[in-house]
């Protein structure tokens, strides 16, 4: 399997690169989030080790790129211990956080531990561009969306926020997050814009818009779409 590192720090990547070598994997690797983004669309990738604290693009805006279109496993890679950074981390759609230095042991049972709930829960079922939780199902090939097997019309925008939140199906997604993501801006005080969208994307998809059985509120958070 071919994992991508990605870090700052020369010698800190030629020691991951060394561990993950003699556990036989390929590894490929980068020194920042722009050339890991390259990296990622010249090969197929099956995990990434991602530092934050990086030039050019840090790992947190790199993940962020990751997850608009791919389910790849992403272990975040700190000196920082912050409880804030690794909640940042996740957040923004790591799979798992370990902090320098690090255990070679622990790292390698981390990569092995995501790369078989990648495999073996079905995480590569990304490529299929098919996102489904209960009777809510969206094609992103045909970019059709189903309620039951009935096609419900979208806007746009509606389409890409339901399906930022059904190709996550269960986790939560600030509103800042939400923002960024679909409108490639810096938000600025976007609660009511996203409210507005995610009112008439219920009344699209929920039979009763008001005790809503997809998409959900999570009070002072965000938003998600249950996982069902």
């Amino acid at each position: 399997m071919n994992i991508l590192v990605c870090d700052d720090d020369k010698e800190i990547l030629d020691a991951i690169g060394i561990y993950l070598k003699n556990e036989g994997y390929k590894v490929i690797k980068a020194s920042n989030g722009i050339e890991a983004l390259e990296v990622i669309e010249e090969n197929e990738i099956h995990l990434i080790i991602m530092d934050i604290m990086m030039p050019k693009m840090d790992g947190l805006r790199a993940t962020m790129k990751i997850r608009e279109d791919k389910n790849i496993p992403v272990i975040m890679l700190s000196a920082k211990v912050e409880d804030t950074d690794k909640i940042m981390g996740l957040n923004m759609g790591a799979d798992d956080y370990i902090t320098k230095p690090f255990n070679p042991l622990e790292l390698i049972a981390r990569v092995k531990s995501q790369l078989r709930r990648y495999t073996t829960l079905g995480s590569m079922e990304a490529k299929s561009n098919v996102y489904k939780t209960g009777g809510l199902e969206i094609n992103d090939e045909t970019k059709i969306t189903t309620v039951d097997g009935e096609e419900i019309q979208l806007t746009p925008v509606q389409y890409k926020i339901l399906k930022l939140l059904t190709s996550n199906a269960g986790r939560v997604y600030p509103i800042d997050e939400i923002y960024e993501r679909v409108w490639k801006e810096i938000p600025v005080n976007p609660e009511n814009t996203v409210a507005v969208h995610i009112r008439k994307i219920r009344e699209k998809i929920e039979i009763n818009p008001k005790e809503p059985k997809y998409l959900k509120v999570v009070w002072g958070i965000g938003y998600k779409v249950e996982k069902l």
